[in-house]
């Protein structure tokens, strides 16, 4: 059985009240009772406000080998070279960067992201069904 760890960044604790009209009104409980419906993996899920506890488990995925990462690095997509730095370095351990929002619609700053280039993809702009596309992408791997 694979495990797969979901990774989510600053502010995604406030889900469902966080503007609504950006990020919708489900929750971050809401995502984990939607995704713990596939019994063929076993998944850990994970949120902090804090960059350092962000690479921390970036780097306990590596060490612990498991088999892949769904991140939601936030705000912290668009502002941390340190985040993309773990996510570098825990190569090959696959991860993909997921975003709520059409990131790529957004302000101008929130079309860059430092991580992406290290990820096995990026997948934005679809609400919390990002998330279980991402898993059903890491489950074929």
């Amino acid at each position: 059985m694979k495990e797969i760890w979901v990774i989510n960044g600053p502010n995604l604790n406030m889900l469902g009240i966080r503007e609504p009209l950006i990020y919708g009104h489900e929750t971050l409980k809401d995502l984990e009772d939607k995704l713990v419906k596939n019994k063929n993996v076993k998944l850990k899920f994970l949120q902090s406000n804090h960059e350092g506890t962000l690479i921390d488990w970036l780097q306990e995925a590596y060490i612990k080998k498991i088999d892949g990462i769904i991140f939601n690095p936030a705000a912290y997509t668009h502002t941390s070279i340190a985040i993309a730095d773990a996510v570098r370095a825990i190569s090959p351990l696959p991860v993909i960067e997921v975003h709520l929002s059409k990131i790529d619609e957004r302000e101008d700053y929130r079309k860059v992201s430092y991580v992406k280039e290290y990820c096995y993809k990026q997948i934005f702009g679809k609400g919390l069904a990002v998330y279980q596309e991402a898993l059903d992408l890491l489950l074929l791997l």
